[in-house]
């Protein structure tokens, strides 16, 4: 993963997955993203090759999944 990809994942991509993941009932997955989050706040940090594949799976599942509910721009 070059650092463009990791920065464009954790800027834009992990706070939908964070999200979906904290509405769910796993709670490893929800461990998982917060750590990721975490960790992604460190500039020297850089995910495994495992973390990488997973952080993957997840925005390509989760960070793309369109909401079942709409959001309230303006009352």
């Amino acid at each position: 993963m070059t650092s463009r990809e990791l920065d464009e994942i954790l800027h834009y991509r992990w706070p939908l997955v964070l999200r979906a993941a904290m509405a769910g009932s796993d709670e490893w997955l929800k461990g998982f993203a917060r750590s990721i989050a975490k960790h992604g706040k460190r500039a020297s940090w850089r995910p495994t090759h495992k973390q990488e594949q997973i952080m993957r799976r997840l925005v390509s599942e989760l960070g793309t999944a369109p909401s079942s509910e709409g959001e309230v721009i303006e009352r």
